[in-house]
Parts: C-alpha cells; structure tokens; sequence
C-alpha cells in the first residue's frame, strides 16, 4: 500500500516550528499525525511538499529525523520515504537529517 501525504492541503501551508509548543503546525504534530502512522502502516510513503509557503530546519529535522529517533532504522525511513518537491533541495535536506539523526537508547 502507498499513503500518499500532501503537507499544503491536508497539514497547512505554513508549516513552522519543531515541538508542538512552537506552534499549532510544528514538525513533531506533522510526524505524530501523519508520518508515524503512514509509516507503521503503508510499503511506501510519499510525502509531497509543494504549495507551501517553505518549510524551517527546524520542522523537517523533527519531522523526518524524529522517524530515526523513534527507533526506525534510518536504511528503512529511506527506502520507504519518496520526496515530491518542485524545489528539489528540499530532498537533500530531508535525507541529510535522517542520515544525521541518532536513534535514542534505551537503557535498563
């Protein structure tokens, strides 16, 4: 299955900020309420980014490298994950915080 995500017209076009106090469409709402459950759910997910108005660090590094640090092998969020962006910078960026991220430990 393909769960296709359209970040301008199901999230909003002015997507901001990295934790959720930061704003009402923050990168870790967009990831808890989108990423996360296409993820568990689907074989590919496309994620398609154009009509917004741009997009923070700060929100795609939660979005997309917070996958990693919820324990999703980085190898797996790649070969899942397939970027639709006119502004094809956005991609690179994406794939270098998910390469960057560091999965969180869990000790006993």
């Amino acid at each position: 299955m393909i769960t296709t995500i359209r970040v301008a017209q199901e999230f909003s076009r002015f997507p901001a900020g990295r934790f959720v106090q930061d704003g009402p469409f923050s990168g870790e709402l967009f990831r808890r309420k989108f990423l996360e459950p296409a993820f568990r759910m689907a074989e590919k997910v496309v994620v398609d980014l154009d009509g917004a108005r741009g997009y923070g660090s700060s929100f795609l590094e939660e979005a997309f490298g917070g996958l990693v640090r919820l324990g999703i092998p980085k190898h797996d969020v790649k070969g899942k994950l397939e970027i639709q962006a006119t502004n094809s910078s956005l991609k690179v960026e994406i794939l270098d915080y998910i390469d960057k991220a560091v999965p969180v430990s869990v000790t006993h």
